[in-house]
């Protein structure tokens, strides 16, 4: 009798095929099977991966200012606070809704140059590119709370009275804050640097003001752009003013005069300006930065101060806190409406003509 012997190779070649037909089988059977009787290792996978991607991208750090941004702001040390109106999701909202809409805030002063309160819808008539536009909106002492930007001259030009400034502006800090509104100290010489971050706390804002170190140089025209900036950062549906205290001796500025105005014209910034001349001789001032300030400040809206002697800041810090108490606001839907990304003239008179009256002069229109 003849024995067969064991062949262990055989066996293993007819073993694989029988094993890869079952993975096969096993891998199907999951496929076919219905979600909820499925294994939940690819689930909890997917979900795993899913909630990092979600954190990756709710945790992401914000982008940083763009490359060759004139001058710098050196923030505060202690941490801005986060303002729920900034939210990405939040703003795109409203800004669908309002889109279109534009809004000029109006100061109009009597024959004394003192404000003119409580005059009715029907006074204003508004004109943008000269074509009568209607009214939409209309606040005859407006509720827009303010974002405010105080910024102060530091460089050694400017230094001889800043004890006059640094007065004036605490006790204007005191005397405009309401609820709502938010200030910001800024000093600036060859660089801006923002002292005390946009809040609400007096002391705060006071203590910053009056430890104002001295500098070099005059970068007015890189105060104007970057305070624009942070203010537009704040958010929308509140009113953005630049308090500018200087002797207009522009000297260390990266951007120039356009730069600057267009900024505030786009971010619908309000200027207000005090010039504290150190001589009152035309020869020895510096009258073209006079000039310039000058038709930055129209092309805004605001107004311009020339006091005598410093004692004089505490009486205009008044006249502006009384002013931004009685500014109207007007909004209207442009018909026709611009094309994009073009400057739109605004016109706004009052009735009777005997009033003045100050605007922001253009807008920059947004996309289609």
């Amino acid at each position: 009798m003849s024995i067969t012997p064991f062949r262990p190779h055989i066996t293993l070649l007819l073993a694989v095929p029988a094993l890869l037909f079952a993975g096969v089988a096993f891998s199907q059977d999951q496929s076919d099977r219905p979600p909820w009787a499925r294994k939940p290792k690819s689930d909890t996978t997917a979900g795993s991966n899913s909630k990092s991607s979600t954190t990756s991208t709710s945790t992401a750090a914000p982008s940083s200012s763009p490359a060759g941004e004139p001058g710098k702001i050196v923030q505060p040390t202690s941490p801005v606070p986060v303002d729920d109106s900034q939210d990405p999701a939040a703003q795109r909202g409203r800004i669908r809704v309002n889109v279109n809409l534009v809004n000029v805030l109006v100061s109009v002063l009597d024959e004394k140059n003192r404000p003119a309160p409580d005059l009715p819808r029907e006074a204003f008539q508004l004109f943008e590119e000269g074509v009568e536009q209607k009214i939409d909106k209309f606040e005859s002492e407006t509720s827009q709370p303010l974002d405010l930007a105080i910024m102060i001259d530091s460089s050694l030009s400017a230094h001889k009275e800043i004890s006059f400034e640094q007065e004036a502006a605490a006790h204007f800090i005191r005397q405009v804050l309401r609820p709502g509104d938010r200030l910001s100290v800024f000093a600036f010489d060859e660089n801006v640097t923002q002292v005390a971050a946009f809040s609400d706390n007096v002391a705060e804002l006071q203590s910053a003001v009056r430890k104002i170190p001295v500098g070099a140089g005059t970068s007015i025209y890189d105060a104007v752009l970057l305070g624009s900036r942070a203010l537009e950062r704040r958010g929308d549906d509140r009113r953005r003013v630049i308090i500018l205290v200087t002797d207009a001796g522009e000297t260390t500025s990266n951007s120039d005069f356009d730069a600057a105005r267009k900024e505030a014209v786009r971010s619908n910034t309000l200027l207000y300006t005090i010039v504290i001349r150190p001589v009152k001789n035309e020869s020895g001032r510096n009258t073209a930065g006079e000039h310039a300030l000058e038709t930055m400040t129209d092309t805004t809206g605001g107004a311009m101060f020339y006091p005598d002697t410093p004692q004089e800041l505490g009486a205009i810090f008044d006249r502006i806190d009384r002013e931004l108490r009685t500014q109207y606001l007007l909004a209207y839907y442009p018909t026709p409406r611009g094309p994009a990304n073009t400057y739109r003239s605004i016109v706004v008179t009052v009735n009777p003509a005997t009033y003045h009256v100050r605007h922001r002069k253009s807008y920059l229109t947004g996309p289609q």
